[in-house]
Order: C-alpha cells, then sequence, then structure tokens
C-alpha cells in the first residue's frame, strides 16, 4: 500500500478534517434556531472548511503521482475494507473547487431561502461533506457510498426548495442517477471479485483481460455519462437546474457534474485502457454532438436558466472530448475545464438568482434593459459571459484551447468538428448579454414599458454580499485565465503517469479474435435477455 501512497505530514488530519467538518456542522445545525443564526453558523462552517482545506494546495508535491495526505485506518478487515483517503493530482483541485464554492451557495440563499433554513443548511452542509468525500476516498466503496449519499440531499434541495415543477425535476434527476448508480455498484462487485481488493490504487494498477474490461468500462462509463451529464442523456439536466434553487444549481453545475468526469478519469482510463481505445471513437463522437447539441438548444431559449443549463451539456462535451483524446494537452485541457466551468457557469446562476430575487422571472424579455438600472450587475454578467464563451485573457479560454489543441494535434477532423460548439457558444451568450443590457425582445428598454413604479427602474443594483460573492468568482477568471501555470503543474505529474497507464494498457489491445468472441459474448446476452 505503501508503494501508492504519502502519509499525511501536516500537524492534523487534512482530508478527514475537511470531511468531518460539514458533517459535524450538519449535527450541530439542528440544535440551533433563528434563520440570522442558522445563515451565520451554515456560513463559518463552510468558510472554516475552505480555509482548513488550503493547505492542499501549499503543501501538495508537484513531483509525484502518488496519492498523497493520505490516512488509513482499518474499518472491516474480514473484507479489507478500510478508510483510505488521499489526493492526487487530478483531484486535489476538485477537492478545492468544491469546498471554496460552498461558501457562496449560503452567501446566494441569504435572502433566496425564505422558509425552512434550519433543514437548508442541514441539507446543504451534508452535501458538502458527500462531495468531498467523492474526491478524496481511496475505496470503491466508501466512494460508492458517498455517491448514493449525495443523492438525497440534491434531491431535498430541488424538491422542498425548488420551483413550480419540482416535483417532476426531482424525480427525473433522482432515477436517471441511481440508474447510473447500479451500474457502477456491479463494476464495484465485479471488480472486488476478479482483484479481492476495494483499494482504488491497486485496482488501478491490475491488469484485466480485454473482455473484462469492456464489460467494466461500459457499466461505469454509464453512470459516469449520466452524470456528466453526456448526449443523449442529459436530459435530467435542464429540469434540474429549472427547478433548483439558485444555491441547488450552483452545486450541480460547478462540483455534481465534474463527478461524472472524475470518475472517468480515476476509473475508465486506468483501470480499463484496452476498452477505453477500443470505445474512444464513439465517445469523441457522443462529446462532438453534446457540444453542438447543447450550443443549438441554448441558442433558442428564452428561459436564462435552461440557457445556462444547455450550454452546461455543451461545455461538459469539451470535457469529454479532452478526456478521450488521450493525449496530455486533451486531458490537461479538460480537467482545467471542469474547474472553469464550475468558477464561470456556478457564478452564471448565481447572477440569474440575484435577478430572480428582483424581477420573480427568469425570461430574458422580463429581464431586458438593465444596463443604466444596474451597472455593478451586468460589468459582472459580462465578464462571466466573456469567460463562458473563452474569450481569451479569461479561465474557459486556456481549458477549451488545450481540448483543441489536442484535438488537433491527434484528429484533425474531430478539432474542426468542436468549433462550430465554441461559435454557437459566443452566440447565445452575446444574444443573452446585448438582451440583458440594452434591450428586450422587441428592441426596447423594458423599464419603458413599465409606467407606476414596477418597471427596472425600481430595481436595486448589487448590495455588499453580492459583490462579495461574485467578485470572488470574477478574481478566479482572471487568475487563471492569465495565469493558469500553477494549477498545470500540479496536474501534470499526475496525468503524465495516466497516459503511461494507457499506453501500458496499448500492448494488451485485443486481437481480432478477442473483440470478436466479446461481440458474439454480447450477442448472446442480448439474446438471452430478450427471450428472458
Amino acid at each position: 500500500m505503501e508503494q501508492y501512497l504519502i502519509a499525511n505530514t501536516l500537524s492534523y488530519p487534512i482530508l478527514s478534517a475537511i470531511l468531518l467538518i460539514p458533517l459535524v456542522g450538519a449535527l450541530i445545525t439542528l440544535f440551533l434556531g433563528g434563520d440570522g443564526i442558522l445563515k451565520s453558523w451554515g456560513l463559518l462552517v463552510t468558510l472554516l472548511t475552505a480555509v482548513v482545506s488550503l493547505p492542499l494546495y501549499g503543501h501538495f508535491d508537484l513531483h509525484t503521482a502518488k496519492f498523497q495526505f493520505a490516512e488509513v485506518y482499518h474499518w472491516f478487515p474480514a473484507l479489507h475494507l478500510n478508510y483510505e483517503v488521499g489526493v492526487d493530482g487530478i483531484s486535489v483541485l476538485l477537492v478545492l473547487l468544491t469546498t471554496l464554492v460552498m461558501p457562496l451557495c449560503i452567501l446566494c440563499s441569504w435572502s433566496y431561502i425564505k422558509e425552512r433554513f434550519k433543514e437548508f443548511v442541514f441539507v446543504v452542509l451534508i452535501m458538502e461533506a458527500a462531495m468531498i468525500g467523492v474526491f478524496i476516498c481511496l475505496n470503491t466503496v466508501m466512494f460508492y457510498i458517498f455517491w448514493e449519499a449525495m443523492l438525497i440531499p440534491m434531491y431535498l434541495l430541488i424538491a422542498v426548495w425548488g420551483g413550480p415543477r419540482k416535483d417532476y425535476a426531482s424525480i427525473k434527476f433522482f432515477l436517471y442517477t441511481l440508474t447510473g448508480s447500479i451500474f457502477l455498484l456491479v463494476a464495484i462487485i465485479a471488480l472486488y471479485i476478479k482483484t479481492g481488493t476495494f483499494f482504488i490504487p491497486e485496482l488501478m494498477a491490475h491488469q484485466y483481460s480485454y473482455q473484462y474490461q469492456m464489460w467494466v468500462f461500459l457499466a461505469c462509463a454509464l453512470a459516469f455519462a449520466i452524470k456528466i451529464p453526456m448526449f443523449p442523456l442529459h436530459t435530467w439536466l435542464p429540469a434540474a437546474h429549472v427547478e433548483a434553487p439558485t444555491a441547488g444549481s450552483v452545486i450541480l453545475a460547478s462540483i455534481l457534474l465534474k463527478m461524472g468526469g472524475y470518475g472517468f478519469l480515476r476509473f475508465c482510463l486506468p483501470m480499463a485502457p484496452a476498452a477505453t481505445m477500443t470505445c474512444m471513437p464513439y465517445l469523441l463522437a457522443l462529446s462532438i454532438m453534446s457540444i453542438i447539441f447543447g450550443g443549438y438548444l441554448a441558442l433558442g431559449q428564452s428561459d436564462i436558466k435552461k440557457l445556462i443549463a444547455y450550454s452546461s451539456v455543451g461545455h461538459m462535451g469539451f470535457v469529454t472530448l479532452g478526456i478521450f483524446l488521450l493525449n496530455d494537452q486533451g486531458i490537461k485541457g479538460a480537467m482545467l475545464q471542469m474547474i472553469n466551468h464550475g468558477i464561470t457557469t456556478g457564478a452564471l446562476f448565481i447572477c440569474i438568482g440575484i435577478i430572480y430575487e428582483r424581477t420573480h422571472s427568469r425570461e430574458i424579455k422580463d429581464n431586458a434593459a438593465l444596463g443604466m438600472v444596474m451597472p455593478i450587475y451586468v460589468t459582472f454578467l459580462g465578464i462571466f459571459t466573456l469567460s463562458s464563451f473563452a474569450f481569451p485573457g479569461t479561465n474557459s479560454f486556456v481549458g477549451e484551447l488545450l481540448v483543441l489543441v489536442g484535438a488537433f494535434t491527434k484528429y484533425k477532423l474531430v478539432g474542426a468538428l468542436a468549433i462550430p460548439g465554441a461559435i454557437l457558444a459566443a452566440a447565445y451568450m452575446l444574444r443573452l448579454f446585448q438582451k440583458m443590457v440594452w434591450a428586450d425582445s422587441d428592441g426596447h428598454g423594458h423599464h419603458d414599458d413599465h409606467g407606476e413604479g414596477g418597471g427596472h427602474h425600481a430595481l436595486a443594483d448589487l448590495n455588499g454580499r453580492e459583490i462579495v460573492t461574485l467578485l470572488f468568482l470574477a478574481v478566479f477568471v482572471f487568475w487563471i485565465g492569465l495565469h493558469p501555470t500553477p494549477l498545470l503543474k500540479i496536474m501534470d505529474t499526475s496525468v503524465g503517469h495516466l497516459l503511461h497507464q494507457i499506453q501500458s494498457g496499448s500492448h494488451h489491445l485485443p486481437s481480432h479474435h478477442d473483440h470478436h468472441a466479446w461481440l458474439l459474448q454480447v450477442g448472446t446476452w442480448v439474446k438471452n435477455l430478450a427471450v428472458f
């Protein structure tokens, strides 16, 4: 086990601390009363978790692909089931993204949530612990427990504090993701039966037959493709985004979708490299379709939240495109794009929540011509709009550029097919920005159409809390956009090690006979299923 791990050398168990602080904070929430106290408590706990997690960045060793800050405690020895946590260059930035975004979820809910604030803070803190658990655990059983555990608080966020169609959206979200989880559980059990271990680094180092890889890959890929979500398994996302409260949309966009990409990198690529290479053309095709389809649907939306939700499908298409290019630029670009999407789209959902609190509408025509009455708001909206369509100097530009360079390096046609997605992103985001700042769909300022104080001239610009929330994210837009090197260095060694694992797996690529045998096995299985 020591060959995979570097023990935690800090004066405190940092990974256990950031896992337990929100859990303990959630339990204490049950004994508190008063919305003011509950809001302050939720903010304090999430801020403390963020501060405690910061040494992960400062003390991360850039020169090793081993899992760092590791902790191992015996849990269920009979099944070789232990408490094993650690982070590498693939997971550490996602952990930091989670801890830094969660305080913003409390801030953007400060006046948005009107009822059951105790339950809201409890659910958000449980959600934070579950998401951190997914990124730090090195045990497939723990991974699955945290993977499933976050479904319930996310379901509650939509079902209790959601919009008019919250029941439909919450059930659809739950059923889709639960279905994917069942396939993931089957893969985890199959891996344990084959290897006798739940320890992820050992599972990543193990060599599997081609046929075994194909089954494991397909089961895992289905779960992760639903979560990210990839076309055509994306239909739960727009409904969930539109009906969720602002904090729910931010959590979905910033963190929850990233778990699909993380799953591909942690399970599919290292454990099933030959199967990954076999399936790569199909997944690249689905990624291109996600980019184009997501962008095309975003272009036709009149609901701002739906527009941003469909844009997420396109952005996540760039992530899966980068991952399955299986080269250095593509995978680093995909990982950086996951961080960038978490910052930019999270910020856009906060912007939507802010304006919805004032106008009680998410329709573009009801929120047009804000430029003169909310100048600070439209300034931030402009920054995040530029970032969303990857304008040079912003964070998303670096991620998309790396993915496109990776695509043109490996398959020029794939790179060329992805370009329309970037153009579509510019079209729908500039259209949204133009209408919200200057005019509604008829070309007239909306505030001109209201006569007696009901128009936009009555709207207040951002308050201090809202400015702080958006300013924090805007700093990251320009910091990553102008100086991405520190983040890329963190990924460098782990991505190199992952590519080495894939390259080693290429020596086990199937013969024509093996592939034919696997196809026959699938045919027999489908035939038996049809008879049944």
